[in-house]
C-alpha cells in the first residue's frame, strides 16, 4: 500500500475504534447495562486503535487480541509504548467477556476501568497520529 492508502486505512480503523469506545461509554451510562459487554467494547476500541497505529507504520500484525503483543510491534516513539506498559487487564475482555468460562463475571468497576484505559489508549494514539502529520478530524479523514 502507498502512504496515502496506509493513512486512509489507518483512519478507517480509528473510526471503528472511536465507535466501539462510544458504545462502551453509552452503555456505561445505563444502569441496566451488562458490565462484560462494556468491557468487551472497551477492549475492542483499544485493539483497533493499536492496529490503526500499526497500519500507519506499515507493520503487519497477527489477527490476535493480545494488546501487549500488538503494542510491542509498534516502533519506538509511540507514546502508547511508554505510557501503557501493561494492557493485560484490558486484553482479558476479548475472550472473558464473550464466552463462558471459569472466571469471575465482570463488575461495574471493571467496566469503568476498561473504558478509562481504552479511552486513554485511543487518545494517546490519536495524538501520535497528529505528531506524525496525519490530520485527524471528527470524520477521521487524512488530509
Amino acid at each position: 500500500m502507498s502512504d496515502p492508502e496506509l493513512r486512509a486505512e489507518a483512519l478507517r480503523w480509528l473510526v471503528f475504534s472511536r465507535e466501539d469506545l462510544a458504545v462502551a461509554e453509552r452503555l456505561l451510562g445505563l444502569p441496566e447495562a451488562v458490565p462484560r459487554h462494556i468491557c468487551w467494547f472497551a477492549q475492542q476500541a483499544a485493539e483497533k486503535a493499536l492496529k490503526a497505529a500499526l497500519i500507519l507504520e506499515g507493520v503487519d500484525f497477527p489477527f490476535r487480541h493480545d494488546l501487549d503483543a500488538l503494542r510491542n510491534l509498534l516502533p519506538d516513539g509511540w507514546t502508547v509504548k511508554k505510557k501503557f506498559p501493561d494492557l493485560a487487564e484490558l486484553t482479558v475482555w476479548a475472550v472473558e467477556a464473550r464466552y463462558l468460562g471459569d472466571w469471575p463475571e465482570a463488575t461495574r468497576d471493571d467496566a469503568e476501568r476498561a473504558v478509562a484505559q481504552a479511552r486513554a489508549v485511543l487518545e494517546s494514539i490519536i495524538l501520535d497520529f497528529k505528531r506524525r502529520g496525519v490530520k485527524v478530524d471528527e470524520r477521521d479523514r487524512a488530509t
